[in-house]
């Protein structure tokens, strides 16, 4: 029975682990390509961002042909690519860049310096350094960026025969899933599948079997765009087009699941605050800078509730009203979240029309007035009970306090679910990523709202009830 992915990484951890603790270099090497040797190098290139940086090179020298170091370097992360790159020679790179699709070349590029990659580039097949360079001028995050401009297309006039025989000429291009079609302007106007091109005779002209193109996608189109119509659609080759509806290039379905995971990625950075823009070789403090500026907000939040208490410090009502800050801030700061990371969701996965999105609006706020009224009547009516039984002791009314705790928790997460409703949108609005509405810049204006809200609330019905 095969292993699953996570045992199957532990155990060639400890291989690896094992075999870099042995005494002597020739057992470490020989134990190091052995392993290489009997492995996946997909797995290889997982499991050594695990270990020491020096350890990685040896794993990589260590495997057994040029074509698995391409598969290892090109599943690996830019971390140990980096690390890999300095070790190597520029003509060994050329070496893995020549049998490199042009769209994963451009990534491996990336990872280097600018000088460098010029030294690289200019030792390159001009044929492959100018496919490389059509492909960096495109935004890193662009249609153009994610698509590979080695793929097979033809007139529509061609006959099958034509095409089998392109396709066994370059044995170079991999994307044989679908043959592309052009008509007399060279406009793209269809594709035929591999199935087609088995089944069908060699004198047949394309334009027969041909299928049309329903969707395609400019150049400069978002990863966004580009993800939500594969999604969509289900599309394992989606065509990339210019301005002349000439096509340029085919955006696979794994670079899709690619793009989607460096996407989430960035979102999950942009909720937690922690979007850093360092690498493993950058040293502590580096890290520590890009996190500070959004710790700052949270900690000028934190000095502006602190600075109002100390402002309500001899009011009468308090005493006993500054033990629940931690009750209110908490309740509404996630009911907040909630509101918010649902709404980014939606958004992100396309399911949010112009029309819908006021219907989304109403339902997260009716669903705040529902909460806030649900859990405040159940926290002021808990609160009523302790002071009324004794098991907290009071020397004012239990229920002046009781109503101050429901009434002020109603009031922050209503105002909590306004903020977590309407921030996404806003961002969005800016072109500002809606994550940030989850993030740490929203969650410390709700804290802050909240609780001044809360002391608002204590002090008006204070008086009032008095």
């Amino acid at each position: 029975m095969e292993l699953s992915t996570a045992h199957l990484d532990d155990e060639l951890e400890e291989q690896l682990e094992t075999a870099f603790h042995q005494d002597t270099a020739q057992v470490i090497l020989h134990d190091v390509s052995r392993i290489a040797r009997e492995n996946d190098p997909v797995d290889l290139a997982h499991i050594v961002t695990r270990l020491p940086h020096h350890s990685r090179v040896v794993v990589y020298d260590n495997l057994p042909d040029l074509d698995a170091k391409i598969i290892f370097i090109i599943n690996t992360t830019g971390s140990t690519r980096t690390t890999i790159f300095r070790q190597i020679s520029d003509s060994e790179i050329k070496d893995l860049l020549e049998k490199m699709p042009p769209d994963e070349a451009v990534w491996m590029l990336d990872d280097m310096s600018d000088r460098r990659m010029k030294r690289v580039l200019e030792l390159l097949d001009a044929k492959k350094r100018q496919r490389i360079q059509d492909l960096q001028k495109h935004d890193r995050n662009s249609a153009g960026r994610l698509m590979t401009n080695e793929y097979f297309s033809f007139n529509m006039n061609a006959t099958v025969g034509q095409v089998a025989q392109t396709i066994r000429d370059n044995p170079g291009i991999e994307l044989t899933r679908r043959v592309f079609v052009y008509n007399q302007k060279e406009e793209a106007v269809g594709y035929a599948s591999a199935r087609s091109l088995i089944i069908t005779p060699p004198y047949i002209p394309l334009r027969q079997v041909m299928r049309p193109i329903h969707h395609k996608v400019r150049e400069d189109a978002s990863r966004e765009e580009v993800i939500d119509i594969v999604e969509r659609y289900k599309i394992a080759a989606l065509p990339v087009v210019d301005e002349n509806d000439k096509m340029v290039g085919v955006i696979t379905y794994e670079d899709v699941v690619e793009a989607m995971e460096d996407l989430a990625d960035d979102t999950i950075a942009s909720i937690g605050g922690t979007a850093e823009d360092v690498t493993e070789h950058d040293p502590a403090w580096k890290r520590m800078l890009w996190r500070a500026p959004w710790l700052v907000v949270t900690l000028c939040a934190g000095l502006v509730t602190t600075t109002s208490m100390m402002h309500f410090e001899a009011a009468p009502w308090f005493r006993y009203m500054s033990f629940f800050v931690p009750l209110i801030a908490g309740m509404s700061g996630n009911v907040g979240i909630q509101c918010s990371t649902t709404l980014v969701r939606s958004m992100s996965l396309g399911e949010l029309s112009y029309k819908s999105k006021k219907e989304a609006m109403v339902r997260e706020i009716s669903i705040g007035l529902l909460t806030g009224t649900a859990f405040g009547l159940l926290s002021g009516l808990v609160v009523f009970t302790l002071y009324q039984t004794g098991l907290q002791p009071s020397g004012e009314d239990e229920l002046r306090i009781g109503i101050t705790v429901a009434t002020g928790l109603f009031a922050a997460c209503v105002t909590a679910t306004v903020l977590g409703t309407i921030s996404p949108f806003l961002f969005d609005r800016y072109n500002i990523d809606p994550a940030v509405a989850s993030g740490p810049i929203v969650t410390a204006f709700n804290d802050v709202l909240s609780s001044q809200i809360f002391f608002l609330v204590a002090r008006s019905l204070f008086f009032f009830l008095t």
